[in-house]
């Protein structure tokens, strides 16, 4: 009997311990954001090489000494100005001979005409056979064939005595000079006399990603509507300011790097104070308005197989929503295009770690 009330009191006792004690449920605190439509200009900065419209090697096309440097390092020049003198005793030499040689032929050919024409005269009266005829014709041409080549090796001669005067091929900036007066130089050699650079306007090559073309493509229809579309590009300068003249995406290139899975893309910038060169570096920054959409912290979303979510508080509960975000952002927000609607209350921050159905205490954000 004593058995019998000790296990009833037992269980009598555990059912009161059951009754107190509460169920536990998971919850936390996050910070939320009431979404709403708002304008904004995106920017996007891409790191971007500089370059000069125009960059030419400069180069010699005959072998000799340099003899004369009739340019500074960094000097303007314009195109058909002498830069460098090259050794022209040599090539006066080679040219005075290719004249002698064509007067000499000329005479030749002077004398195998006038042999033909006396050849033909006897053979007219029978004094000579055809075949002294045909002889004298044939020495006729080769004398003709003879005055081609000393003239062709005479104008050979004049050009190479002109490439002694090595010329600008355009209008700009040079660069360092690599040689100097008595250094023997060729077109072979490996590197250039000098570089001018045509830095009226600036090229900025930068890249976007083979996916972002595409986006591109998709919303303009073609990379040429979107070369006439887009909106004039910013630029950045090295030292961290911006530069004062605004330009334009120019040209996109037709292939995709190896590698990389990059375009690259040019945008054309003014430089009518000389603030930029050649072979510098810059930043573009492209910018796109957009009118009454919804912006969102790039912290609210998290990715999953390529596809963007966001959180939304349903009933008080965390509930997952994929999204469709605006190609370009601005590092820190994303313009929602489908997946949330004005009014939506979506977890702002720390999406990475949220749990699918958790509880949500908020802590509001910027509604």
């Amino acid at each position: 009997m004593e058995k019998k009330i000790f296990v009833a009191l037992l269980a009598g006792l555990t059912l009161c311990a059951c009754k107190q004690s509460p169920t536990k449920q998971e919850n936390a605190t996050y910070r939320t954001l009431t979404v709403k439509q708002e304008n904004r200009t995106l920017k996007s900065e891409y790191t971007a090489r500089l370059q000069g419209q125009q960059v030419v090697e400069v180069r010699p096309q005959v072998n000799g000494l340099i003899t004369g440097i009739c340019i500074g390092e960094g000097e303007k020049v314009r195109r058909g100005q002498t830069l460098f003198i090259i050794d022209q005793v040599p090539y006066k030499a080679a040219l005075a001979e290719a004249v002698a040689n064509v007067k000499s032929a000329e005479a030749k050919l002077a004398t195998a005409q006038l042999n033909l024409e006396s050849t033909k005269i006897l053979r007219e009266k029978n004094v000579v056979q055809d075949y002294d005829l045909s002889t004298a014709r044939n020495d006729f041409a080769a004398a003709e064939a003879a005055l081609a080549q000393a003239r062709a090796q005479e104008t050979n001669a004049r050009n190479n005595l002109s490439y002694t005067e090595v010329k600008s091929p355009a209008d700009g900036v040079t660069g360092m000079i690599a040689y100097r007066v008595g250094a023997l130089v060729s077109s072979s050699i490996s590197e250039p006399l000098v570089t001018v650079s045509d830095d009226s306007r600036i090229y900025a090559y930068f890249s976007l990603t083979e996916s972002q073309i595409i986006d591109l493509m998709e919303q303009y229809g073609s990379l040429d509507e979107f070369i006439r579309q887009m909106p004039e590009v910013e630029l950045r300068m090295s030292n961290g300011k911006a530069y004062s003249e605004k330009g334009r995406v120019s040209a996109v290139s037709g292939i995709v790097t190896a590698g990389t899975g990059a375009v690259t893309l040019r945008a054309d910038f003014p430089n009518t104070r000389n603030l930029l060169r050649g072979g510098g570096n810059g930043t573009v920054i492209l910018s796109a308005n957009r009118e009454r959409c919804i912006v969102i912290p790039q912290a609210a979303t998290y990715e999953l197989q390529n596809k963007t979510f966001v959180y939304k508080v349903v009933d008080g509960k965390a509930q997952s929503a994929p999204v469709t975000v605006f190609r370009l952002n601005n590092g820190t927000e994303y313009v929602v295009e489908t997946g949330l609607q004005e009014g939506d209350v979506i977890i702002a921050e720390g999406a990475g770690l949220v749990k699918e159905g958790v509880a949500v205490n908020s802590q509001n954000g910027k509604e």
